[in-house]
């Protein structure tokens, strides 16, 4: 007989304090969604009325010959429209992609005592972190979700001190995609009248984390939701997704495409990967570049898994519009700061779509 979990003292120990995760719950035998995931209904999902994005991927392998220019330009427009795009020819091997989502279904499919390890209290490394929901002690509802995160610092300290179950693929992961950042990169920030150097890279993307999310079966997938409305804090995220989809992006009210305001469907296509543009982006653009808010549905068929990794800027980074575009736009959308202040903020409050970036806006009173 499955337990009950209508206290939600003892469902928060099951699921964060113990280790359980979300799977825990469902491995229990529960038949219905424990009250504390139930969604409002404006936050709930009906994937019955969203629209798929049919926008094709971008071949990133054109970048390198005659059609550069077209590809640069692809490359811009989703950034100034949905900020979320995919790519194919990417350079990353398709065996690895493979790989990565067997190794996030194994690992989640490990003993709870297992993952427990590492969970935030306890983890014996500061680069590791095992998880439930996105802030669990600040939802009103949580969020159908267990991760593992994968903080990296260098090769020998990833080796040393991420979980071996998983450590091998996604390092493999992390470098392999390094090339295809760079690119993208490039031609973003060339766009702006930015010259991206070796020297100035990390400037960008010095910060570099590998997570493995896993989103279990869910009973009632309409009253709940995998993540939340949300926009990425850094620069890029790099997501690869599996068959069984469920990642919607909302497109912008102010987006010269069909469908504004509504949420669309970013299907999965074998062998791509996801690109979406973070809040720092934004703001280096001074608006021209939209960070995706995106959120994610359960399903009742299958458990998913998505590896995403994001890149951002070192925490000590200060954080401003270019100058060369604030000269053009004649104003400053956003304020100078330090990154990691951003990343309190960003990880000091539930998701709720893209309010992270009221941080950055100027205090006009001032």
């Amino acid at each position: 007989m499955a337990p009950s979990f209508d206290n939600e003292s003892s469902l928060f120990n099951f699921v964060v304090r113990d280790g359980n995760g979300v799977k825990g719950i469902v491995d229990s035998g529960i038949s219905t969604v424990p009250r504390a995931y139930i969604q409002p209904p404006t936050e709930q999902i009906n994937k019955n009325n969203a629209t798929k994005c049919e926008i094709p991927p971008i071949d990133l392998s054109k970048l390198d010959g005659p059609e550069h220019n077209q590809v640069v330009n692809q490359i811009v427009r989703a950034a100034e429209t949905l900020g979320f795009f995919q790519v194919v020819n990417h350079g990353v091997p398709l065996e690895l992609l493979e790989s990565l989502k067997q190794t996030a279904h194994n690992f989640f499919g490990l003993p709870a005592e297992r993952k427990a390890v590492y969970r935030k209290e306890v983890s014996p490394s500061p680069l590791v972190k095992y998880g439930t929901s996105f802030v669990p002690e600040k939802e009103k509802a949580l969020e159908w979700k267990d991760y593992i995160s994968m903080a990296y610092t260098n090769d020998d300290e990833a080796v040393q001190q991420w979980p071996v179950e998983c450590r091998d693929v996604a390092l493999q992961y992390l470098k392999t995609s390094h090339e295809m950042v760079t690119k993208l990169l490039g031609a973003l920030m060339g766009n702006l009248g930015v010259e991206l150097d070796d020297s100035k890279i990390d400037t960008f993307i010095g910060k570099k984390m590998v997570n493995m999310n896993f989103y279990p079966t869910c009973p009632n997938p309409e009253l709940t939701v995998g993540v939340g409305r949300h926009s990425d804090m850094g620069t890029l995220t790099i997501l690869l997704q599996d068959g069984i989809g469920g990642l919607y992006v909302k497109v912008p009210e102010e987006a010269d495409m069909e469908n504004k305001g509504e949420w669309v469907e970013i299907p999965p296509i074998p062998g791509a990967l996801v690109i979406n543009v973070g809040d720092m982006l934004q703001i280096w653009s001074n608006g021209r570049y939209k960070s995706a808010e995106h959120r994610v549905r359960t399903t009742s068929t299958k458990s998913r898994v998505s590896v995403p990794i994001f890149v951002s800027p070192q925490a000590t980074q200060m954080i401003a519009p270019f100058p060369q575009v604030v000269e053009k736009d004649g104003v400053a959308r956003y304020s100078e700061f330090v990154f990691s202040d951003y990343i309190n903020s960003f990880f000091g409050n539930a998701h709720d779509g893209k309010k992270s970036l009221e941080f950055a806006k100027p205090n006009l009173s001032a």
